[in-house]
């Protein structure tokens, strides 16, 4: 037989550990149980659907989640008059130099990125996105991302300051090494 499970009860705590071994709920309400499970359905619903977005846009674009952090950076740079350099992008990214250096090179190879001579250091590089790359972008994934900034614009500075704290108290959480 194949049960059907509601969405919702994939993130509901009382189906993910109803033992209460991982959390404690026995001096919360049961009401304040299920708002937290709406909480963490919604939250989940989020991350599935900027999944799904990241995936359609690396698909559009033909690029893998590196690439597409390491474009963005690059469009960053461009709107702040910052000179992109593989430096740059190697410490941004988190990866080896040898690592840049065959990003780089995928990237222009498929036409994304251009480099030149760094403006004032000569032994450097300028790496910047490509006109097409950076249209092609900022009418995808750019158009995607800035519904995030009307979503919030429609809460009060109140509701802001709310989901800010409770976003950072989840990182810093999660984050957190294992209590022994």
């Amino acid at each position: 037989m194949v049960a059907n499970i509601e969405k919702s009860a994939v993130y509901d705590v009382d189906s993910s550990d109803p033992q209460q071994k991982l959390i404690d709920r026995s001096s919360m309400s049961a009401a304040a149980v299920a708002q937290i499970g709406e909480l963490m359905t919604a939250f989940g619903e989020l991350r599935e659907a900027e999944q799904a977005m990241s995936e359609a846009s690396q698909q559009y674009m033909k690029l893998n989640a590196t690439d597409m952090r390491a474009i963005h950076y690059l469009i960053i740079c461009s709107h702040r008059d910052v000179v992109g350099t593989p430096g740059g992008i190697a410490e941004h990214l988190g990866i080896s130099n040898s690592a840049t250096t065959k990003l780089l090179a995928r990237l222009e190879l498929a036409g994304h990125i251009e480099r030149a001579p760094h403006p004032d250091d000569r032994r450097a590089q300028k790496v910047s996105v490509t006109p097409h790359t950076y249209t092609s972008a900022i009418e995808t994934v750019g158009r995607q991302q800035s519904r995030r900034f009307h979503a919030a614009a429609r809460l009060t500075s109140a509701e802001r300051e709310v989901v800010i704290r409770f976003l950072r108290e989840t990182k810093k959480d999660m984050t957190a090494p294992e209590a022994e």
